[in-house]
């Protein structure tokens, strides 16, 4: 096994302000929230253990105590979220009123299949109670059973809404366009990663224009936090069987998630109760089960007896004893009552165990989102956790193995994996051009010097966890869609992006790369695809805004990893740091400089140290082998670049430029001219 190293290490402030409550009992995710309880349409962002549940609750309250609204139909993706909206009683912390679900009205609960639980939405629309929660699958034979007329003058709060897709095929995307094109409901949809694994758009534009959005970023929740201070993310490499080297990444000392492989994936071993069997007994010797929670004792060789929870055991009574166990709201703040949780499906989004020090996930999972959500299990705040971790393990690409192609998938999938996780852990960019008449912004902090007329600034407000960068030649969006991307949506186009399989390819093991190919051409191109609607100009302010938070966040980090460990001790300002320091290393912080940086520089150094060189010369030649020529869209969209280069030059590119980025466009026009020469000679 190789040594640890992160590939993302961050550290936060510990202010405590996303813990503590305003006289309304409401924490600073739930107040930004409440302000726009008035909006017909609400989409929160915001990460696990917000309180986006609760958040709800306050909004739903008004919206049928004031705004007139009929009832309110929670709908969750799966039975154990349901719990989340169980009763609280609002008003001892200091808010109106408090949130009551009638027994009847919790489907969550209610024994049986969807058939009955659809009449008993039927039951609610006509009676005069105020509250439904069912799952997302109830609603959908609901809506198919009754029509979106049945549901007019009431509120539809969707959790985890990334389970909706744009798609004609999802269902329940389908029925929300309808509801919002008949205009008669009010929506809330909240989720911790807007964005699908599969890339697929959540909303279509012009639905997505007419939700309000209330964005609370991860710095500002972890930033916020009382006892949290650190996270690790890293993805390390195994050879031979996962079980035999768990123990080099499994502190038995810490409160640990371990999700092993899914059954048909290449990790797993495909007998998942040896695989647990097996962990077990490399952890210590087994003194038998806890009558009365299920769970398995396990005796270390330092003579602690662990508690460990199996949820991979198939047999009904014993995983539901299990389950319940974990669930048992008397134990929630007893750090000792269990040590270990084993899952394979199960303890992902909506799972809530605070002390969850360490998340540990064997083998790829096919997505991002299910990355996001396993993560979230570990950044909840609790007393005495100080640093928690994701560690993603995953098996090194074998020469003798077929699959060795499926091998270098997952390993890109898991680097895609992590530079996202770092925009989503990093602070805010806004971005603005660099004019003479640039100045201060007020409430941003630029460093020792203070602000530089002459220079481009790199400002930072620790408060709102928002830099505010100036770059040369930035082009400005014009649109109010343009300019809410560029405000709310870098990382769903960054996700696009880096989950490109060419474009990461290229990125790390293309020797012959010129960045520009991914930053100008394959990024433009993922902006044109995801915003049609928007005009040239736009569409390249929000590539334009896209790489540069991409790279700056890839540069800042370059900066924090070489300088050593005293980077750590400060650790919440290293990337403030990292930001900095770039802007002011070089001459000057222009948008072609910020072009001509390859985003994927930094994740192959990280893969070069924790990966062993047999494997990576390997992975370098499967990938190699399949290098493509310039294809006839490359070409035209070189050429297109060639036009605004003759444009800003007064002269076509060179063939025989020294500058490759020139050479390449050349290349492009070339290649154009060339078809059309030989299309006319027929």
């Amino acid at each position: 096994m190789t040594k640890s190293i992160p590939s993302v290490s961050v550290t936060y402030a510990q202010n405590g302000s996303s813990t503590k409550s305003n006289e309304l009992g409401m924490r600073a995710m739930q107040v930004k929230a409440y302000e726009k309880r008035g909006e017909q349409y609400l989409l929160i962002k915001s990460p696990p253990a917000s309180g986006k549940s609760r958040a709800l609750m306050f909004i739903a309250l008004d919206k049928l105590h004031n705004q007139g609204l009929r009832q309110a139909i929670v709908v969750v993706p799966e039975k154990s979220i349901g719990s989340s909206f169980n009763d609280e009683p609002l008003s001892k912390y200091g808010f109106w009123a408090d949130w009551t679900v009638q027994p009847q009205w919790n489907l969550c609960n209610a024994p049986g299949g969807d058939d009955g639980k659809v009449g008993a939405v039927g039951k609610f629309l006509a009676s005069h109670d105020k509250v439904l929660v069912c799952t997302h699958a109830t609603f959908r034979f609901a809506v198919d059973k009754f029509g979106i007329e049945a549901f007019d003058d009431r509120l539809i709060a969707v959790d985890e809404f990334h389970h909706v897709s744009a798609n004609p095929d999802n269902k329940l995307g389908k029925h929300l366009g309808a509801l919002v094109a008949r205009d008669k409901v009010h929506l809330v949809a909240m989720t911790g990663s807007y964005f699908r694994g599969d890339a697929e758009a959540v909303l279509s534009p012009e639905d997505e224009a007419r939700f309000d959005t209330v964005t609370y970023t991860y710095y500002e929740q972890l930033n916020g936090y009382k006892y949290l201070k650190s996270l690790d993310i890293g993805y390390f490499f195994y050879s031979g069987s996962y079980a035999d080297d768990i123990l080099k990444v499994l502190d038995p000392t810490e409160k640990t998630i371990l999700h092993i492989p899914n059954v048909n994936s290449r990790e797993s071993t495909k007998d998942k109760h040896r695989e647990v069997e097996h962990i077990i007994d490399a952890l210590g010797d087994w003194q038998g089960t806890d009558s009365a929670t299920g769970f398995q004792l396990v005796k270390t060789p330092e003579g602690r007896v662990l508690r460990i929870a199996d949820l991979v055991d198939d047999e009904p009574a014993k995983r539901d004893k299990v389950s319940a166990a974990l669930k048992d709201p008397t134990q929630k703040n007893n750090r000792d009552h269990v040590d270990i949780i084993i899952a394979l499906g199960m303890a992902k989004e909506g799972f809530d165990w605070i002390w969850c020090e360490h998340a540990l996930t064997v083998g790829y999972r096919a997505s991002l989102t299910e990355i996001v959500q396993i993560i979230g299990r570990a950044t909840r705040d609790a007393e005495g956790k100080t640093r928690a971790r994701f560690t993603n393990l995953i098996a090194e690409p074998d020469a003798a193995a077929e699959a060795v192609t499926e091998a270098v998938n997952d390993t890109l999938k898991a680097i895609a994996a992590s530079l996202l996780m770092e925009q989503v852990l990093a602070p805010r960019f806004n971005f603005t051009p660099k004019t003479p008449k640039s100045g201060p912004v007020e409430g941003f902090d630029y460093g020792i010097g203070g602000y530089d007329p002459a220079k481009e600034n790199v400002g930072f407000n620790e408060a709102s966890g928002q830099f505010q960068v100036e770059i040369k030649g930035l082009v400005e969006p014009k649109s109010k869609e343009a300019k809410r991307i560029c405000q709310e949506d870098l990382n769903e186009v960054i996700t696009a992006f880096v989950q490109d399989k060419t474009t990461i390819e290229r990125g790390l093991f293309d020797e012959e790369l010129v960045p520009e190919e991914l930053t100008q051409v394959r990024m433009g191109k993922i902006v044109g695809a995801r915003f049609p609607e928007l005009d040239a100009e736009d569409q390249e302010a929000v590539r334009q805004h896209a790489v540069a938070a991409l790279n700056l966040t890839q540069k800042a980090k370059e900066v924090a990893l070489s300088g050593g460990d005293e980077t750590q001790t400060n650790g919440n300002t290293a990337l403030i740091d990292g930001v900095r320091k770039f802007a002011m290393d070089v001459r000057e912080l222009d948008i072609d400089l910020i072009d001509r940086i390859n985003p994927f520089g930094e994740a192959y150094a990280i893969l070069a140290k924790s990966m062993s060189e047999e494997s990576l010369r390997q992975v370098q030649a499967v990938i190699s082998a399949k290098k493509v020529q310039l294809s006839p869209d490359e070409a035209r969209d070189l050429a297109k670049r060639a036009v605004k280069f003759k444009q800003e030059r007064g002269r076509l590119p060179s063939i025989t430029s020294p500058d490759p980025w020139e050479k390449k466009m050349a290349e492009g026009v070339a290649y154009l001219a060339r078809m059309k020469q030989e299309a006319a000679n027929g």
